[in-house]
């Protein structure tokens, strides 16, 4: 053995270099090299590059900073591969450059230098084993965010941070067969299918089917919603892939203003061939080129369909759900592409796999000719010009959607019969349209009235009358009911910690954009909450608008590896992330609630409020 700067290494360390037939090996140095970087006062990145033909075993990998002034806390380790060794049998292993996360407690908040002691073992391809090693490595660590008593209670509540939902799914990823796999994110799909991200699809695919005629048979609706999810399911996997491989926010890249401009105008297009305004089918050249291959012209919707899967996937990332967030992650950390990209294919199959029962369907409930017809083909083009303002929702100011869907259903009401003049002649059906389209010409002009007021909400339109003066630039930050403190940077979001810290509260940061979906369900219906609000009574809230998703917003998000919002992080009263309590996607206001109780540790309090 011997004792090289400090670093203990043990006996038999150097044998794959001892000898002519261990000539071909690396040192174990060489073979894995340990890296030290501060990320901030309270967490540092331990890497460890890994040589080509050389891996690492997961469990092998420990960290430990004993010193009186500062420890190691939570080891945040990515997930590996699963290698069936010859050593040690079934084991997670990193074959590639390993980058985890060690959070530091401290009783001081003065910069530091730290030595943090480093255990690791790893094997070669080639067919040995190294000994265990152990390496002292030293970082400077800056001056602290927040300061935290080193006590057992402490490393014990690190100890005991639950596993968020994503990272249990990532870890299915990582270590489960692909059968698995797929079914778990098969069904997380299907969950997905009924929120009002994936909801809008089926006008899309309901007006394709439409748009056929009146021969529409259950197997051929049931093959045109088939084109349509397999090219919704393809873009979708193909951009989750590439995002994840080039590191993109895949929500902001398809919510920029001129994506969701093109796409929107491409909606108000299909619509207008929903009113007769031209006929939708495809240019004659394209048909008889398609004639030539096939004898049916039906060849040519079906790729038209695909297509317009593939656009309709721009609807589903408006929204993030703990299943991608584990795929994206499992991707960028581990490099596992097939895995990934299994995952988010399956849980696109999931999402469509509703639209196929629709499809077959169609082709049985659609009226065959007749009145009827056109009244379904008006309804989906109006379907489609709701879903072209609820994209542009994501970046028009909330005054300006509530104006379009006012114009959109008053036209509706004119369309129903609202404005037209009844004869005793008429039927019942005529005389229900006109009282229908009557209420919808009267909601439709309440609309305008309030977005006019300054109203965004179509619930409430009228509300801007009585809050004294309209709405005012508060509102943006008050989501009815809980008042968030804005921040823009890593250091306003440090400086907010130390204070809350310092105030003895803990403090909650929610991850926000405008053309968030999810987020606006947040708002409207989980921060209204009561019991929500009672929860948080101690609670210091702040909120990231990552709407610009620009150098400030992005450093933001990458401290955190936050894929995109809504994202929600907790930080007990010490100023330390809360592991594990993460919220990824929409949560009802219950459930919420009783969540918050648990990642801040208020029960106490808020049982003494509520008595």
């Amino acid at each position: 053995a011997r004792s090289d700067g400090g670093d203990k290494i043990t006996l038999g360390e150097t044998f794959g270099t001892i000898g002519g037939a261990n000539a071909d090996f690396l040192p174990v140095d060489e073979a894995f090299e340990p890296i030290l970087t501060a990320i901030d006062g309270n967490s540092v990145e331990v890497a460890i590059r890994v040589a080509d033909g050389y891996y690492l075993y997961k469990d092998k990998i420990a960290a430990r900073a004993d010193s009186t002034v500062a420890q190691a806390g939570v080891f945040d380790l990515p997930a590996g591969e699963m290698k069936t060794d010859q050593y040690f049998g079934e084991m997670e292993v990193y074959h590639g450059d390993v980058f985890g996360k060690l959070a530091i407690a401290r009783a001081t908040p003065e910069a530091m230098d730290l030595d943090v002691e480093l255990k690791y073992q790893g094997c070669a391809d080639g067919g040995i084993c190294y000994p265990p090693v152990t390496r002292m490595l030293s970082v400077s660590l800056p001056a602290a965010t927040a300061v935290s008593a080193l006590s057992a209670t402490s490393t014990t509540m690190a100890a005991a941070a639950p596993v968020s939902e994503q990272a249990k799914l990532a870890q299915i990823i990582s270590g489960s067969s692909l059968l698995v796999v797929i079914g778990t994110f098969f069904g997380a799909g299907l969950l997905l299918a009924f929120t009002p991200c994936v909801l809008p699809m089926v006008p899309i695919l309901s007006g394709i089917i439409a748009g056929e005629g009146k021969d529409v048979s259950a197997s051929r609706g049931f093959s045109l919603a088939l084109s349509y999810v397999m090219g919704m399911a393809l873009v979708y996997t193909a951009a989750g892939v590439g995002a994840a491989a080039a590191g993109l926010q895949l929500q902001a890249t398809f919510n920029q203003p001129g994506v969701l401009t093109l796409f929107s105008a491409l909606f108000v297009l299909l619509a207008m061939g929903m009113f007769g305004m031209y006929d939708l089918q495809m240019p004659s050249a394209i048909q008889s080129r398609l004639a030539s291959v096939s004898s049916s012209q039906r060849s040519g919707t079906a790729i038209g369909a695909f297509v317009m899967g593939a656009i309709s996937s721009l609807i589903v990332t408006a929204c993030v759900a703990p299943a991608l967030v584990a795929a994206l992650t499992v991707m960028a950390q581990t490099g596992d592409m097939v895995r990934g990209g299994a995952a988010l294919f399956a849980m696109s199959m999931g999402m469509g796999a509703p639209l196929l029962a629709v499809g077959a369907a169609q082709g049985k409930l659609l009226p065959q000719a007749g009145a009827w017809m056109v009244a379904v083909k008006n309804a989906f083009g109006f379907m489609m010009l709701g879903l072209a303002i609820w994209m542009m929702s994501r970046v028009l100011p909330g005054e300006i959607t509530l104006a379009l869907y006012g114009i959109l259903v008053f036209m509706a009401g004119v369309y129903m019969g609202g404005l037209t003049t009844l004869t005793p002649e008429s039927t019942g059906m005529h005389k229900f349209g006109k009282g229908a389209g009557l209420l919808a010409v009267i909601y439709g002009a309440v609309l305008l009235v309030g977005s006019l007021a300054g109203s965004n909400s179509m619930l409430r339109p009228l509300e801007a009358f009585n809050v004294g003066g309209g709405v005012d630039g508060t509102v943006a930050t008050a989501h009815r009911g809980l008042e968030f403190e804005r921040i823009k940077t890593v250091g306003d979001l440090d400086a907010a910690l130390v204070q809350a810290s310092a105030n003895g509260k803990t403090a909650m940061l929610d991850f926000y954009a405008d053309w968030c979906v999810s987020c606006i369900e947040m708002e409207e219906f989980t921060f209204t909450d009561a019991d929500v609000q009672n929860a948080l009574a101690n609670t210091v809230l702040l909120q990231a608008d990552v709407t610009a998703n620009d150098e400030e917003d992005q450093a933001l998000l990458n401290r955190f590896g936050v894929f995109g919002p809504p994202t929600i992080i907790f930080f007990g009263n010490d100023g330390m992330q809360r592991q594990g309590y993460e919220v990824v996607g929409y949560m009802k206001a219950k459930d919420f609630a009783n969540h918050v109780r648990m990642a801040t540790g208020n029960n106490a309090t808020i049982s003494a409020n509520a008595q």
